[in-house]
């Protein structure tokens, strides 16, 4: 058996607590928006989190320009060939324009991240996600690790979207 693994033999998750039990998906959440902290600030842009939970989204990032209003949404679990979030706050209303400017999606298991516009984020309430690739679909695969759409240069590219 290698090391590290269950009892199963198989590997154990990257995420997989030592000491307090199975995460619920709130702890889950909170995980994914420590790892955007960690990736944002890593790629240079400056973060901060409004206090609270009253806003839309949970992020403010800092390109040096210009101040985005970041969501941003996680997910650990492969569903019929697809990694799927919701581009929804409750009751199943949309995130819109006036509300965020990027819905940030994070791959757990791939360790991948998604920048998307809001505005392109379509009108359906489920976003797929197919970073091994997918015969239809991938609608979002051009903005898989997008980071530059947030970047000080891209801020007057978008700039006709206000």
């Amino acid at each position: 058996m290698r090391k590290g693994s269950g009892k199963s033999g198989k590997p154990r998750s990257r995420v997989a607590p030592l000491v307090r039990g199975v995460l619920n998906t709130k702890a889950k959440g909170n995980l994914g928006e420590l790892a955007f902290v960690h990736k944002a600030a890593s790629l240079g842009f400056g973060v901060a989190k409004p206090h609270g939970d009253n806003e839309r989204y949970d992020f403010i990032v800092d390109s040096g320009e210009r101040l985005w209003r970041v969501q941003v949404k996680t997910t650990y679990k492969l569903y019929r060939g697809a990694y799927r979030t919701m581009s929804c706050r409750n009751h199943r209303k949309r995130y819109r324009v006036e509300e965020i400017d990027f819905l940030v999606a994070y791959i757990v298991p791939r360790n991948v991240w998604y920048v998307i516009p809001v505005d392109c984020l379509g009108r359906g309430y489920d976003l797929a996600f197919y970073p091994s690739g997918c015969r239809q679909g991938g609608h979002f695969e051009c903005y898989r690790e997008a980071w530059h759409l947030m970047a000080a240069r891209a801020c007057s590219a978008s700039a006709g979207r206000e």
